[in-house]
């Protein structure tokens, strides 16, 4: 369930017309590199993978928003954030990425 949601925000992202090429290539690379972590972590513990899924489509789709409403960005990214705490010692490229995404989606527009 998680990979589909992580497929949903690709080509949410591949359509999104006002984002920049540069920024849809790093985000499609970084969800690349996020599938193999969340199909490990899926397989152990497949709800905390499905929470992480659902805050970075909400965090994608609040950076993504034509008029945003910065509270909700910033909540989205804080939610996406916090659901890979915990997980630095068992999934550190998981909790990299993750992180990373965050950092990206955070500095877009806002």
């Amino acid at each position: 369930m998680a990979q589909n949601t992580i497929e949903k925000i690709e080509e949410k992202i591949r359509q999104n017309s006002a984002l920049a090429e540069e920024s849809k290539t790093e985000l499609l690379s970084l969800l690349a590199t996020l599938k193999p972590a969340m199909t490990e972590l899926s397989q152990t513990q497949a709800e905390h993978a499905e929470s992480i899924a659902g805050f970075m489509e909400r965090s994608t789709h609040e950076a993504m928003r034509r008029q945003k409403n910065p509270t909700l960005h910033r909540l989205a990214i804080e939610g996406l954030s916090a659901s890979v705490k915990g997980f630095e010692a068992s999934h550190p490229q998981l909790v990299e990425t993750v992180n990373y995404i965050a950092h990206v989606l955070a500095n877009m527009g806002i």
